[in-house]
C-alpha cells in the first residue's frame, strides 16, 4: 500500500491540437489539503476533472490508494476500464463544482440522500439520518425541506458539499466553489471547507481565494501553461516565489 492517497504521473490531456496538461506529476498524502492556483487556462480544472474521469486523458496514470483510475494496460495496450469499474472508482472521490448542480425539483435533503440510496444502496431511514447529519454539519438542517430556489447561492453550494461528503469519499475535489457566489456569500462556504480541512479530510482544491489557500493549505501547486510551475509550503511560496511567473500571478491576485 502506497503512502500516497493520490498519485499522478505524467498526466497529459489535449483538446484537439491544444495540449492542456503537459506531463503533470502530483502526490497527495492522506489528510493533506492541496490548493491549485494559476491563471485561467493553465490546466487547473482539467487536472481536477481527470482525477475522477470527468475528462478522459491521453497519457500518464492516476492512482487512488494504488489503484489505477480509468485505464489499464493489457498486453502492452492502454485500455479504458469498463463503465462499471469507472463508476465504482468515481465513488472514491467527491466533487463540488463552480455551479451547484442541485436537482431543482428536490428538497435539500432529497438532493443529499439521492446518491446514498441509488449508489450506496442505503435504506431510506439510514440515508435520511446521514443526510440530516451532513446538512446539520454545514449549518442547513433547518432548511432541509427547502427546494434550491428557496436557498441562497451560498446555501445551495453548502448543500452540494454536503451531498458529496455524505458519500464518504476518500478524496474531496473542490473546483472554484466560490466563483459563482456573490462576495458576501463566499465566507460561509469557505468556512465549511476550512472546518472539513481542520478535521483531516484529504482535499484537492482549485481556488482563486489566495488568503484562503494561504491559511488552509498543506501545500500549494502553481499551474503555469499546463505544467506545475512551482509547488511548496504556502508561506514560503507566497513570501518568496522562486519564479517570475508566480511572482507576477501573486502580484495580480487578490489577497485579503
Amino acid at each position: 500500500m502506497t503512502a500516497n492517497l493520490l498519485e499522478i504521473r505524467g498526466l497529459r490531456k489535449s483538446y484537439g491540437p491544444v495540449e492542456v496538461l503537459k506531463g503533470v506529476d502530483c502526490d497527495v498524502k492522506p489528510g493533506e489539503v492541496i490548493s491549485i492556483i494559476g491563471s485561467s487556462g493553465s490546466g487547473k480544472t482539467t487536472m481536477l476533472r481527470c482525477v475522477n474521469m470527468l475528462e478522459e486523458f491521453e497519457g500518464g496514470t492516476i492512482r487512488i490508494d494504488g489503484e489505477e483510475i480509468g485505464f489499464e494496460t493489457v498486453n502492452g495496450q492502454r485500455r479504458r476500464k469498463s463503465e462499471k469499474d469507472i463508476a465504482r472508482q468515481r465513488a472514491l472521490t467527491g466533487m463540488a463544482f463552480q455551479q451547484f448542480n442541485l436537482f431543482p425539483h428536490m428538497t435539500a435533503l432529497e438532493n443529499v440522500t439521492l446518491g446514498l440510496t441509488l449508489v450506496r444502496k442505503l435504506g431510506r431511514e439510514e440515508a435520511r439520518a446521514l443526510g440530516e447529519k451532513w446538512l446539520d454539519r454545514v449549518g442547513l438542517l433547518a432548511r432541509k425541506d427547502h427546494h434550491p430556489s428557496k436557498l441562497s447561492g451560498g446555501q445551495q453550494q453548502r448543500v452540494a458539499i454536503a451531498r458529496a461528503i455524505a458519500m464518504s469519499p476518500r478524496l474531496m475535489l473542490f473546483d472554484e466553489v466560490t466563483s459563482a457566489l456573490d462576495p458576501e456569500l463566499v465566507a460561509e462556504v469557505l468556512q465549511v471547507v476550512r472546518s472539513l480541512a481542520e478535521e483531516g479530510m484529504t482535499m484537492l482544491l482549485v481556488t482563486h481565494e489566495m488568503r484562503f489557500a494561504f491559511d488552509v493549505s498543506s501545500r500549494v501547486i502553481f499551474m503555469n501553461q499546463g505544467s506545475i510551475g512551482e509547488e511548496g509550503n504556502p508561506r514560503e511560496m507566497f513570501a518568496s516565489p522562486r519564479t517570475e511567473r508566480l511572482a507576477a500571478f501573486l502580484q495580480s491576485s487578490r489577497f485579503d
